[in-house]
């Protein structure tokens, strides 16, 4: 897979997003569909609408794609060599429902200096307007992390139902994140960001994979308000800093022979 162009790159430092680059294709992409497939026939659809959180360290499929190169190395190319894989986390959508998520800006709630970090978004399926997909307000990470309140809205998926309020200027502005399965999308964790409930008869999962440099420090033990810890882990690169006790990989590397 080719690198970012520079064009690409400048357009993610602008915007704080790049959308619809190629990841799996044909029999690759359905079978991360069947994985995912068997994780949500055995824990059920409330638990994975907003509820796994680390399963890489369960999942070798989750593993798998967190650490795979046409992911990883585009993040390098944002962010630098040296990364952390901070965390993996899924949004999965059952339609018709009215389950959404909240603008927001992700960095507000995760106690990191600087706010620095890149997440890919997965389409496990096909994500579009009609299911739910994630929306973007282009440039917004540039103002810095800003005050969020509570939703009044049920249903909203956020861990602890935070949301930002956006101006009506702000909402004509967003943009969509339409992607095939088997795509992702690149967003920045200041960019304010959220999606629309699924109004579809098809399902819209999506696979968050959220990465770090090494000379990000930890301001609080995981995401703020929840139970959740950090267990970042060094899949690319050094950490010549060490700010972060580091978990060991779950599984191989099944891509980067090189790091083990």
């Amino acid at each position: 897979m080719p690198p970012l162009r520079a064009e690409q790159i400048e357009s993610y430092k602008k915007d704080g997003c790049l959308s619809g680059i190629d990841v799996l294709v044909g029999t690759d992409v359905q079978r991360i569909q069947g994985c995912f497939d068997e994780l949500e026939s055995e824990i059920g659809h409330a638990r994975c609408q907003a509820g796994l959180f680390d399963h890489h360290f369960k999942q070798p499929f989750i593993w798998e794609m967190a650490t795979h190169p046409k992911i990883v190395d585009r993040v390098t190319e944002i962010i630098g060599d040296d990364v952390l894989l901070l965390s993996t986390h899924f949004f999965c959508k059952y339609g018709p429902d009215d389950k959404f998520v909240a603008w927001h800006q992700d960095l507000r709630y995760w106690g990191l200096e600087p706010p620095v970090e890149v997440t890919a978004w997965y389409a496990v399926d096909d994500s579009d307007r009609e299911n739910g997909c994630m929306q973007i307000i282009p440039s917004t990470h540039i103002g810095g992390l800003l005050d969020h309140g509570k939703s009044e809205e049920p249903g909203n998926l956020l861990s602890i139902n935070q949301e930002l309020i956006v101006t009506k200027q702000q909402e004509t502005q967003a943009i969509d994140c339409i992607l095939k399965a088997g795509q992702m999308s690149l967003h920045d964790g200041m960019v304010i960001h959220g999606s629309l409930p699924n109004r579809s008869n098809r399902r819209r999962c999506g696979m968050t994979i959220r990465y770090i440099p090494t000379s990000v420090t930890p301001t609080a033990p995981g995401p703020i308000g929840t139970k959740n810890k950090w267990r970042p882990i060094l899949i690319h690169g050094k950490d010549p800093h060490g700010n972060f006790e580091l978990a060991k990989p779950p599984f191989s590397f099944p891509h980067r022979k090189d790091i083990i």
